[in-house]
């Protein structure tokens, strides 16, 4: 009996310690094309090597071995994001897009002379000891990273949760290399948070594309709204770090901003082609969006950041994304293996290929690391200001509420400025340079939009 392909469209998933997920639609592997027959010569040389191996080879190797180090090499010679998955790897695969599993917690691609970090995942080991988009990892443990195949990097940085691995990296941004030692965890992946830039502005981060990120980020939305009293009037989406994953899933959030348009398609040299458009019901209803990116954004990230820009409903702000903008396929073997395959390209709804390009954000914000001084922090807060109401005899304002922050005031908000930004945010927007310039930006837009 002939196995069954499933069709497996990765918008996100660049090939990872901790990967993305997947859309998965049923299709009969006879539906394809018939690949023409393979030259028998070729096959008969590849028995004769395996046969010499076998026979002449300083170790043992059983034909299992040699068929999975044949097929690691095939899948591993077309590009960075085909692989050959064993029963153990594509059984892990499909526990991780649940949002939960063990290991660092950053994605990874093949880099020149070692393994780049796509981007560490929020609140994980790697992401706490400091690791960024764009290190190259250039040892694991005693291993150099350059002579390991990428699943062979993936499976020397997967362990029991509490061992510890010490990873050297190469940041180009500092000229030197780094070590970090981390402690392997199970990691859960919470792929939606949100909070407050101010009692009117909405913050909304996604980390991952995962099954349900489209009802979980509805969900807090409509909880920022109803805490703002109704009163919100715009919102930051954080896409950086997010290294992809399913791609129903940036079709749907993608969705959420939209009333028309297309939103992306896929175009593949067999099976067909894929287009996806825009439903009426943009939750924020034409309020001003700003959306954030950088080069950890990659793959599902880039499809929604594309879709919004080409469309010109948000303001993109921050660094060039990474570039991903391939698809693959997954397709499970009778043994419970699996090959994860390249089929197609995606394009943004203007028909731009960003593969290997990027996206480039409206407004381009480096990243600047910055550190609050305590000292100045408090000098800061104890700073008095003179204004007309502090001089001596001045005329009082009787003529109601005049200005849109005193309205607003006026209006049944829940709670107080404080309350609603969250302490953790405050801090943030102290450190963040590119949020800072997000709310910067989005508040010059939702006051034009208002008084328009």
């Amino acid at each position: 009996m002939k196995p069954r392909m499933r069709w497996t469209m990765i918008a996100g998933g660049v090939t990872a310690v901790l990967v993305g997920g997947w859309l998965t639609l049923e299709a009969p592997l006879d539906g394809l094309k018939a690949v023409a027959a393979t030259d028998y010569q070729q096959l008969r040389k590849f028995t004769q090597v395996m046969r010499l191996v076998q026979q002449s080879y300083v170790k043992k190797r059983s034909d299992a071995q040699l068929i999975d180090g044949a097929l690691t090499g095939m899948l591993a010679s077309l590009d960075p994001h085909s692989v050959y998955m064993n029963k153990k790897q594509f059984s892990q695969m499909q526990v991780e897009t649940k949002g939960e599993f063990g290991g660092l917690g950053i994605e990874i691609a093949q880099g020149d002379g070692g393994i780049r970090v796509v981007a560490p995942i929020e609140d994980t080991p790697a992401d706490k000891a400091g690791m960024k988009a764009g290190d190259l990892i250039i040892r694991i443990g005693d291993a150099l990273a350059s002579d390991l195949s990428l699943q062979e990097g993936v499976d020397l940085m997967r362990g029991k949760p509490g061992s510890k691995i010490t990873l050297t990296v190469f940041r180009a941004s500092a000229r030197r290399t780094l070590d970090f030692t981390l402690a392997r965890a199970v990691i859960h992946v919470k792929s939606v948070k949100s909070d407050f830039l101010t009692p009117h502005l909405a913050y909304l981060r996604i980390t991952q594309f995962q099954e349900h990120t489209t009802s979980e980020l509805k969900k807090q939305f409509a909880d920022l709204d109803a805490r703002s009293g109704h009163t919100l009037q715009g919102a930051v989406l954080d896409l950086r770090n997010n290294p992809g994953g399913l791609l129903n899933q940036a079709v749907e959030i993608s969705d959420l901003f939209l009333d028309k348009g297309g939103i992306v398609s896929t175009k593949s040299r067999v099976g067909r082609n894929m287009q996806f458009d825009a439903k009426k019901g943009d939750i924020l209803h034409g309020m001003p969006l700003v959306v954030l990116i950088n080069q950890g954004s990659a793959s599902a990230s880039e499809i929604v950041s594309g879709a919004l820009q080409d469309n010109h409903r948000a303001v993109l702000m921050g660094e060039k994304s990474f570039g991903k903008g391939s698809v693959q396929s997954v397709v499970p073997l009778n043994d419970g293996s699996a090959v994860k395959l390249t089929t197609a390209l995606y394009y943004t709804p203007s028909g731009r290929s960003i593969q290997a390009l990027g996206i480039t954000p409206d407004v381009e914000v480096k990243l600047v690391a910055l550190k609050v001084d305590k000292k100045v922090e408090a000098a800061l807060k104890k700073r008095k200001f003179v204004f007309e109401r502090s001089l001596k005899g001045h005329l009082k304002n009787s003529g109601g509420v005049t200005s849109p922050s005193a309205a607003s005031a006026a209006s049944g908000i829940k709670g107080t400025a404080k309350s609603l930004v969250s302490v953790k945010m405050q801090r943030r927007l102290l450190l963040d340079v590119q949020l800072q310039r997000a709310k910067d930006l989005l508040r010059g837009l939702t006051a034009l939009h208002v008084h328009i």
